[in-house]
């Protein structure tokens, strides 16, 4: 597929046909894809929790959701996906990268350390590497989903992957076989056009588009 096409037919798919597995090959590629996303200090910080078997499925969503209230269609439709990867960054390794002799931030103070960081690119770079994996999604004729866990679920959810408890949970694609599902009613919005949103040299000058899609 042309990249320009998935890029196009990228969309955010919230019901799977849960009987149609996505192949090992699959899963292979999406996380081959993801470690070639961009990285601060090619520090590298992400980790990928691949939940794939029934029983490794039934326990992200234990760890997630309350079983006394009723799943909405939004959620019935996510926990229909066969695989789910769960997205984790690892600030510890961007500190311990930029202590090493060729940054030199090696403040002893941890907090001094994040000081440098105004913008967390531990959870950038992590996201990035999800961009790419529902960009190869696309391509590999799947749909997926970018979602993500309430905050007070985290510490519950590493715990039941046995994930170290000083990751960050980024965010978890979901992956299969799309099924039919509504449109989402935030499509409504309309997508803001470039000439909103990009700047020529200075902002508020917009920038016109010179060339044709």
């Amino acid at each position: 597929m042309e990249f320009a096409d998935v890029v196009r037919l990228r969309r955010m798919v919230r019901a799977y046909h849960p009987a149609r597995p996505v192949p090992d090959a699959v899963l292979d590629r999406l996380l081959r894809a993801a470690v070639h996303a961009p990285s601060a200090g090619f520090s590298q910080g992400w980790d990928f929790i691949v939940c794939r078997r029934p029983e490794d499925l039934a326990t992200f969503w234990a760890a997630t959701t309350d079983p006394a209230q009723e799943p909405d269609d939004w959620l019935r439709g996510l926990q229909s996906a066969p695989v789910l990867v769960v997205c984790l960054s690892d600030p510890e390794r961007y500190l311990r990268r930029y202590a090493e002799p060729d940054k030199g931030w090696d403040e002893d103070d941890r907090e001094a350390r994040l000081g440098h960081w105004p913008v967390p690119y531990w959870d950038v770079d992590t996201g990035m590497a999800a961009m790419l994996m529902l960009l190869t999604a696309v391509d590999a004729g799947l749909g997926a989903c970018f979602f993500g866990v309430p905050p007070e679920r985290h510490a519950d959810v590493l715990e039941a992957l046995r994930a170290p408890a000083d990751r960050r949970i980024v965010g978890v694609v979901s992956l299969g076989h799309a099924a039919p599902d509504r449109r989402s009613p935030s499509l409504r919005r309309g997508r803001r056009a470039v000439d909103e949103v990009a700047h020529d040299g200075r902002f508020g000058t917009p920038w016109h588009l010179r060339s044709r899609p």
